[in-house]
């Protein structure tokens, strides 16, 4: 493996022990697609750093086991925002 490839391994795991981001977050930050950051930190970071590997993996465990809670907020969130525009438009309570 590419001596670059092994130093973004490390970072990307450090950014995301470091902040607990997901692998999204931290693709938005490095700019790089999730497919990416995901093989990077799942994949090529055991060999790298097993160490390393083992403390996010552990912060990925938790964000696979809390994502239908998330999902489910963000759909409250936005049927919410749709229910006050349509109070907006027509002025009449819609519950």
């Amino acid at each position: 493996m590419r001596r670059e490839i092994q130093q973004r391994c490390v970072m990307l795991g450090e950014y995301i022990l470091r902040t607990g981001a997901t692998v999204r977050q931290a693709a938005r930050v490095f700019e790089m697609s999730k497919s990416s950051v995901h093989k990077d930190v799942h994949e090529r970071l055991k060999n790298v750093h097993p160490g390393l590997y083992e403390e996010v993996e552990e912060i990925l465990r938790y964000h696979h086991a809390v994502r239908h809670i998330r999902g489910g907020a963000a759909t409250r969130r936005r049927w919410r925002l749709i229910r006050e525009e349509k109070r907006k438009r027509t002025g009449v309570p819609y519950d």
